[in-house]
C-alpha cells in the first residue's frame, strides 16, 4: 500500500503521513516530494513526523562509524564530487592497499574496544583479483581470531569476487548509488547507474547486506533525490548514508553548492519515512552544510560518522559526543576508532566530574 496525502501544510498533515509509515504503508514520489518541497515553517512538524517513526524503530540510539581509508587515491574513475579522481588535482595522500598486518592490527584495535563493525575502504573502479583475495585473507584471519562483523567498501564487484568475500566471511558491502539514473552521467562518464545497480545486485545475490547513499549538492534536482531515496527502499538496503557535498578545491565539483541547512533536515526527513526500519546515517558534509543545525539531524537518522572523512576532516569527536548527549540520545560505537574516543572522552567526563564535586567513588 501507499501513503498519500492531498493537502500537506498542517502539522497534522505531516502527522498523519508518519501515522500511514508505521501501519505499514510505503510513502508515495509525490508525497516524498511534498517533504522536500515544504516550506520552512513546516520544517519542526516534518521532523517531530521522522522522528516518531526513527524512535519507534531504533529508540534515542545513535550509532557512531568512523571511517578509514584502506587505499587512498589512485583511481581512474572520473567521479567529478572526488578528491579522489584521475582529474582530481586535490592534494591528498595516495597509497595501495594496506598490507596484512596492517589491518589485522585494526582488527585487534576493533575487538579490543567491542566494536561491533570492521571496515575494509579501497578506492578505484573495482579491486584486481589480487586485492580480493589479499582481503578474503585477511577476513578470514579477523574472523578465525576475532569474529567481527566485516563491511568492505571495494568498488565494483563481479560476481565471482563477491562470493569470494562471502565465504571469507564480509556481512556487508557499501556501494553507494551517489545520484539518480536520470542524473548519472552528468557526475561521471567512467561507469553508468547500471554498472553501480549490477555490483547491488550481485552482492544480494550471494547473501551480502547492502549499504547505498547518495551525495546531496551535486546539482541535482528535488526529484532526482526522492528518487535515490525509493529506489534505494525498492533495493532494500540495511543502511543508507546521506553525504552533503563538501566543495574540495582540486575536484572538478569543487565549487560552492547551494544546500541550506533546512533543506538537509528535509532531506533526512523524506529518507527516514521513506526508509523507516533502514539505518541512516548523517554522513559527510554535514559540518558544511547542516552547520549550527546539525543535532537536528539526528530526529530523523540514527548513525553518523565520528570526526574525519575520507579525505577531509570533520567536526572534532569531543563536539559530536557532547552534541549526541545534549539531546538526550544513547551512543553506540560502531567501530575502533569511535569505541576508543568515546571511550576516552568517558574518562575525561568522570575526571572532570571528580575535580569539581571532589573525591568520589569514581576515583577511589
Amino acid at each position: 500500500m501507499s501513503a498519500d496525502t492531498t493537502t500537506l501544510s498542517t502539522s497534522a498533515a505531516w502527522a498523519d503521513m508518519a501515522d500511514s509509515v508505521l501501519s505499514g504503508q510505503t510513502l508515495s514520489r509525490k508525497a516524498a516530494l511534498s517533504l522536500l518541497e515544504a516550506d520552512d515553517d513546516q520544517l519542526l512538524a516534518i521532523l517531530d513526523a521522522a522522528f516518531r517513526v526513527r524512535k519507534t524503530y531504533f529508540s534515542n540510539s545513535v550509532q557512531l562509524y568512523y571511517l578509514k581509508n584502506a587505499k587512498s587515491g589512485l583511481c581512474a574513475e572520473d567521479c567529478g564530487y572526488c578528491s579522489q579522481a584521475k582529474d582530481s588535482e586535490a592534494p591528498i595522500e595516495k597509497y595501495s592497499m594496506l598490507n596484512a598486518e596492517r589491518l589485522m592490527d585494526g582488527a585487534r584495535k576493533a575487538y579490543e574496544s567491542k566494536a561491533r563493525t570492521y571496515c575494509i575502504v579501497a578506492s578505484g573502479r573495482g579491486p584486481s583479483d589480487r586485492e580480493v583475495d589479499h582481503v578474503c585473507n585477511v577476513v578470514r584471519q579477523i574472523k578465525n581470531e576475532y569474529g567481527l562483523h566485516i563491511c568492505c567498501c571495494l568498488g565494483q564487484l563481479r560476481p565471482e569476487q563477491a562470493a569470494k568475500l562471502k565465504e571469507a566471511g564480509v556481512n556487508r558491502v557499501n556501494h553507494n548509488l551517489n545520484t539518480s539514473e536520470r542524473f548519472h552521467d552528468q557526475i561521471v562518464s567512467t561507469h553508468s547507474f547500471k554498472d553501480r545497480l549490477e555490483t547491488l545486485d550481485t552482492c544480494r545475490d550471494v547473501g551480502l547486506e547492502l549499504c547505498a547513499g547518495m551525495i546531496v549538492g551535486l546539482g541535482e534536482t528535488r526529484e532526482d533525490v526522492v528518487d535515490v531515496a525509493l529506489k534505494l527502499a525498492e533495493l532494500g538496503v540495511a543502511s543508507i548514508p546521506v553525504n552533503f557535498l563538501i566543495p574540495i578545491e582540486g575536484a572538478q565539483l569543487g565549487r560552492p553548492v547551494d544546500l541550506d541547512p533546512r533543506y538537509c533536515l528535509k532531506v533526512l526527513a523524506m529518507f527516514r519515512l521513506t526508509n523507516p526500519r533502514t539505518e541512516l546515517r548523517i554522513a559527510g558534509g554535514r559540518e558544511v552544510n547542516l552547520r549550527s543545525m546539525q543535532a537536528m539531524g539526528l530526529y530523523a537518522a540514527n548513525s553518523m560518522f565520528v570526526s574525519d572523512y575520507l579525505t577531509t576532516p570533520g567536526q572534532q569527536a569531543l563536539e559530536d559526543f557532547n552534541m549526541i548527549r545534549d539531546l538526550g540520545f544513547d551512543i553506540t560505537a560502531g567501530d575502533h576508532e569511535s569505541a576508543q574516543l568515546l571511550q576516552q572522552i568517558d574518562q575525561a567526563h568522570q575526571v572532570s566530574q571528580c575535580s569539581t564535586e571532589g573525591k568520589s567513588s569514581c576515583c577511589s
